[in-house]
């Protein structure tokens, strides 16, 4: 079986453990930057593994889909979740728990009855976005001058022990993790995560299932015991889980 890994990154430790993986039991790995790498239709891999989130590579994705390739995520549920606006419409639509959101166009059109602290966050999720807890007006005009033009979500902001938890999935398999949270008071030290709640592993496969998402990843804080889910990720980079590529390598060859 053929399996081509979309990425600009092909050395990620997901990525160079499922490619290890899957060369064992005897497939063919190749890797393809969709930002700078064309794909003709005669010359089609049996899967693709869509880890880039380019505009581009969207563009090639659907590109691949229309020409009856097999691509994961799809390409409408990875763009799907590179738009947190639409991204908590889905969520409070299918009952997800999710704060609640506003969309701005810019920073500047927040208006003086906002409330504080609340999060903001790049509407568009991407690397290196904008992600900050903003507790007054004063550092509200402060980003608002560092990212004049930047679509925005507002966010409620989640009282938290200042540890976000990481569930990452991928064909059903929930993964846990903690790293700290973008912001809010740290804790001493990080929560082992040792037996997950089966509310939030369910509350992690339920996003799947609307977002039509493989590989994902479902930033969750722990709101007075009950899990909300603050982002939604289409294949992120999931590290330091252990069967986390293998069960990957094994979600290219399903199906084929």
């Amino acid at each position: 079986m053929r399996v081509c890994l979309l990425t600009d990154k092909p050395d990620h430790p997901l990525l160079a453990g499922a490619r290890s993986a899957l060369k064992d039991a005897g497939h063919q790995v190749i890797f393809t930057n969709p930002d700078t790498t064309s794909v003709t239709p005669s010359d089609l891999a049996d899967v693709y593994l869509l880890k880039a989130h380019t505009p581009r590579a969207l563009v090639l994705a659907r590109f691949l889909e229309a020409h009856g390739a097999r691509v994961v995520n799809s390409a409408a549920a990875t763009e799907l979740c590179q738009d947190r606006s639409r991204t908590a419409a889905v969520a409070e639509s299918a009952g997800v728990p999710m704060p609640r959101t506003e969309t701005l166009g810019a920073l500047s059109e927040a208006g003086a009855d906002t409330s504080y602290p609340f999060m903001v966050k790049s509407r568009h999720n991407r690397r290196a976005d904008l992600v900050a807890r903003v507790d007054s007006p004063a550092e509200l005009r402060a980003l608002a001058v560092k990212w004049p033009h930047e679509p925005v979500v507002l966010q409620e902001f989640v009282a938290n022990s200042g540890w976000d938890h990481k569930l990452w999935v991928i064909a059903g398999e929930v993964f846990a993790g903690v790293r700290p949270a973008p912001v809010g008071a740290p804790a001493r030290s990080a929560p082992l995560v040792r037996d997950l709640p089966a509310s939030w592993a369910e509350l992690a496969l339920r996003t799947g299932e609307v977002f039509g998402l493989d590989v994902y990843g479902v930033d969750v804080l722990d709101r007075e015991g009950a899990p909300v889910v603050v982002d939604v990720n289409a294949f992120p980079g999931i590290r330091g889980p252990r069967g986390a590529p293998a069960a990957l390598a094994a979600l290219a060859v399903r199906g084929r």
